[in-house]
């Protein structure tokens, strides 16, 4: 089914050059990796892979007219046997110099490299940093207004956005309804500072909680159960951004809190910071990161009052997505040629909740861009 989309969508692109340019750009990232003996880590283990961040996709735009712009990008990833994919299918009214208006499905500007996440040739690293970058919702089906000017010696951008997403995977299932987020971005000279706020209504479902769920409706009072029950909740995003970027040497980093308050989900605090030198085509780096969720159970008042062993449960169910993880990477990046990086990491993990969770993985990378 996705291979005949495909092939309409192409041949709609075909047809659509009898009435307007069309621009066809492209990207690839091909990554190995594999960890220590007995290691796993971002769905890598001791055996080398090539597809858990492998893909290939295709950027479409053309002109409708002098003020809209059609824009769509297929993706095909080794982690889904490249089956291809519409991620971007959006609509560009440039409504002035300064202001556009973008409507259909779009990333959701959360981070500094999120319209780039895929385009692996755009930063440094072999992959961006997974304790930060690693969200449910990358996409949003909805509009985004981008606003750009200059204040002084100042230059910034304002995003909007509001709409909808969903997810989807073999683990859990999360909806998001009336999702609003704001974005600030300022630069002068070298210096670069970002900042975003969002909320949305979530949902979110482990399949193999709801088996335990369903037994907790019958025992628990309504009250509880409907706080615990991520359920058409509000969920919050906080991140903030600072770069410093002298060419010779760059340092960076992200802080971001993702937050459900009326859910057995604790928040999580992540960020990572950043820091390397660019000599001649080399770009050697070090990535600090952690992942850490509040110490604190939720709901500790109503849960006291319930027998010891019904206790232990609920608090168990509200550990169960608990982080307390340190990652330090080791890089170098290569511009090979025009348009191509190689790239080597190596990661170390370490957790503080699980020992046999620590990993150390090796990963290869060629990036292009065409």
């Amino acid at each position: 089914m996705k291979t005949i989309k495909t092939l309409i969508a192409l041949a709609c692109a075909a047809s659509f050059t009898a009435n307007a340019e069309v621009r066809i750009n492209g990207f690839a990232n091909l990554v190995a990796g594999m960890t220590s003996s007995d290691d796993s880590l971002y769905g890598y283990d001791d055996k080398i892979s090539f597809s858990e961040e492998s893909l290939f996709a295709i950027q479409i735009s053309g002109d409708v007219n002098d003020k809209v712009t059609a824009t769509g990008q297929l993706v095909a990833r080794g982690s889904d046997d490249y089956d291809p994919d519409f991620e971007w299918a959006y609509l560009t009214y440039q409504a002035t110099d300064n202001l556009s208006i973008s409507a259909g499905r779009l990333r959701l500007p959360l981070f500094r490299y999120s319209s780039s996440l895929d385009v692996g040739y755009s930063y440094h690293w072999v992959a961006p940093p997974e304790s930060v970058y690693d969200v449910a919702f990358n996409n949003l089906d909805g509009i985004r207004l981008d606003y750009s000017n200059y204040a002084g010696d100042w230059e910034y951008n304002i995003q909007l956005a509001a709409g909808t997403y969903e997810n989807e995977n073999d683990v859990f299932v999360i909806e998001g309804k009336d999702v609003l987020a704001a974005t600030v971005e300022a630069t002068y000279e070298y210096f670069k500072v970002r900042a975003v706020i969002g909320r949305s209504k979530s949902t979110f479902s482990v399949f193999q909680l709801e088996p335990v769920f369903a037994q907790l409706e019958q025992v628990l009072p309504p009250g509880l159960f409907g706080n615990l029950q991520s359920d058409n909740d509000t969920g919050q995003f906080i991140g903030l951004g600072l770069e410093v970027d002298k060419f010779d040497w760059f340092i960076s980093g992200e802080i971001t809190s993702v937050d459900t308050p009326d859910t057995y989900i604790k928040e999580d605090i992540a960020y990572y910071v950043t820091a390397g030198m660019r000599v001649g085509k080399f770009t050697p780096s070090i990535t600090y990161q952690v992942k850490e969720s509040d110490d604190d159970p939720k709901f500790v008042d109503q849960i006291s009052q319930l027998p010891v062993a019904l206790q232990a449960q609920l608090y168990g169910v509200q550990s169960l997505f608990d982080d307390d993880e340190t990652t330090i990477t080791l890089g170098l990046r290569y511009d090979y040629d025009t348009n191509i990086a190689l790239k080597a990491d190596v990661t170390k993990l370490e957790d503080d909740l699980n020992e046999a969770n620590d990993a150390t993985l090796v990963r290869f990378a060629v990036n292009y861009v065409f």
